[in-house]
């Protein structure tokens, strides 16, 4: 990448490392305007480095996904309103998959004061959350577990998911089109989706707004295809009318904002980054 100021390589480092960068938090740290940062914003989205969100900008990239622990940090808020209204909608007593995602992994966390749950994961991360509630019985897939998120993958994982039929699915997506394709970045993790989705009797998809500004090469599935979709904000008309043509259930969730503080030195690399 060319002709970049120091102040926007240290913007996208930041950014790399958080999964997002907002405009108040660098006016801060840089002692810049706000309209100097956002030049230097809109400068890193014309060279494809950073997709503008709404008072900041997220990473931008249509072929890998960031590292999983940056991931945690965009749309966090939103990530967490999005957990709770989901588990809102699952029953006590009910059987369930919960795929690889951090927001799948918010949907976890909002259902420990459940009882009576059967949840089948290929997230080690969703199980080591769960397995201690003696009202909830945890399954894991089987396989090969990938060392940049704790997810299970591979025909090992895809064969026991098969061998049940529950009554709800929890899924995520890294990317959904304008024409309801929902997209990820691992062909193997996808399979394992798909086989999610054809063994559970409702879908539901939890996604925040900033998968609707993204773009990933591998399809899971249609829209068309869940029940109900978990998200925070209002859809774009095109993908609002295909869920209301379908039937599908739209929940938003509202993010309670926590108060904005400066960026932290950005953490040392660990694992492997997707």
């Amino acid at each position: 990448m060319t002709g970049l100021s120091h102040r926007q390589s240290e913007i996208l480092n930041i950014a790399r490392a958080f999964g997002r960068v907002m405009v108040d938090d660098l006016v801060r740290r840089f002692e810049v305007s706000a309209q100097t940062i956002r030049k230097d914003l809109n400068d890193l989205c014309d060279q494809r480095a950073l997709t503008r969100i709404h008072g900041g900008a997220i990473v931008a990239s249509g072929v890998e996904n960031l590292a999983y622990e940056a991931r945690r940090f965009v749309a966090a808020d939103e990530k967490k309103a999005i957990g709770i209204a989901a588990a809102a909608q699952i029953p006590n007593g009910s059987s369930l998959f919960i795929n690889i995602g951090t927001t799948t992994e918010e949907v976890a966390s909002a259902l420990t004061s459940h009882e009576d749950l059967l949840v089948i994961t290929n997230n080690l991360n969703v199980a080591m959350m769960l397995y201690r509630h003696p009202r909830i019985e945890v399954i894991v897939a089987g396989g090969a577990v990938r060392r940049a998120d704790g997810a299970v993958i591979g025909s090992s994982a895809n064969s026991l998911i098969a061998e049940f039929k529950v009554d709800y699915a929890i899924i995520g997506a890294s990317a959904i089109d304008e024409e309801g394709a929902l997209l990820d970045f691992d062909y193997r993790e996808v399979q394992a989706a798909q086989a999610i989705i054809a063994n559970a009797r409702s879908v539901m998809l939890v996604a925040d707004s900033t998968k609707l500004r993204r773009s990933a090469p591998v399809r899971i599935a249609h829209i068309g295809q869940i029940q109900t979709f978990v998200t925070d904000t209002a859809l774009p008309v095109l993908l609002n009318e295909i869920c209301r043509n379908r039937g599908i259930t739209v929940i938003e969730a509202m993010a309670a904002k926590s108060d904005p503080t400066d960026f932290a030195e950005p953490p040392p690399a660990q694992g492997t980054a997707e």
